[in-house]
């Protein structure tokens, strides 16, 4: 974009060498979902981010912990978090559900991936039916009455309008915070692992780059 390779504008001096601070910075998109509370917050092609906002410390989870919070999706530390999951997500769906009794969360799920996590030994909280089944205890219910501190639930292909769509509508509506990814489920439990007795340090970016 600037009419040089990255080799040359080095070589021009334009720029500057790597940081020997040790840290990761990431930086995250933020989307207006809170001012649109009937739009699914799983991402497509439309979305617009409203800014971007980065967060920087010396691993990747508590950097990934401190982009989140400034995006506005705040990782718990203590509560009930929901699990619902494609079957492609299942397998990975297995490391944070482990980390997240190793945290000491509880865990909702629906019947699919609580059986799945059933087979490998990892124990569900409640198992909760289908929105568009009539259950008595659906997801919803529990988000709106304040039981679910964070929704993971990532959305099965192209499909209509499912109870994953409705699910996280209402975590939006709610406040409560939600991923859509298994990827970034993984980094939500890592930066909650990585936080966990730490405070967030707040440092001014002339501390990384002078």
């Amino acid at each position: 974009m600037l009419g040089a390779t990255l080799a040359q504008l080095k070589a021009e001096g334009l720029l500057r060498e790597p940081s020997d601070h040790g840290y990761v910075a990431i930086k995250e998109a933020v989307l207006p979902f809170s001012r649109f509370p009937e739009v699914d917050t799983a991402l497509g092609p439309e979305m617009r981010s409203t800014g971007e906002v980065m967060g920087i410390d010396v691993t990747f989870g508590k950097a990934f912990f401190k982009a989140e919070l400034a995006a506005g999706t705040l990782l718990p530390t203590s509560g009930t978090v929901f699990l619902s999951l494609a079957d492609g997500d299942k397998p990975a769906g297995l490391v944070v559900a482990k980390r997240l009794r190793e945290l000491g969360l509880g865990i909702a799920a629906t019947r699919g991936t609580c059986e799945y996590l059933q087979r490998f030994g990892i124990e569900v909280d409640q198992v909760v039916g289908k929105v568009s089944e009539g259950a008595a205890v659906n997801a919803l219910q529990l988000i709106e009455s304040g039981e679910i501190a964070f929704v993971i639930n990532t959305p099965q292909g192209r499909g209509g309008r499912t109870d994953g769509e409705a699910i996280r509508k209402s975590a939006n509506t709610h406040r409560v915070s939600s991923v859509t990814t298994v990827e970034a489920a993984l980094a939500a439990v890592q930066g909650m692992a990585e936080m966990v007795g730490h405070e967030v340090m707040v440092r001014p970016l002339q501390f990384f780059h002078a």
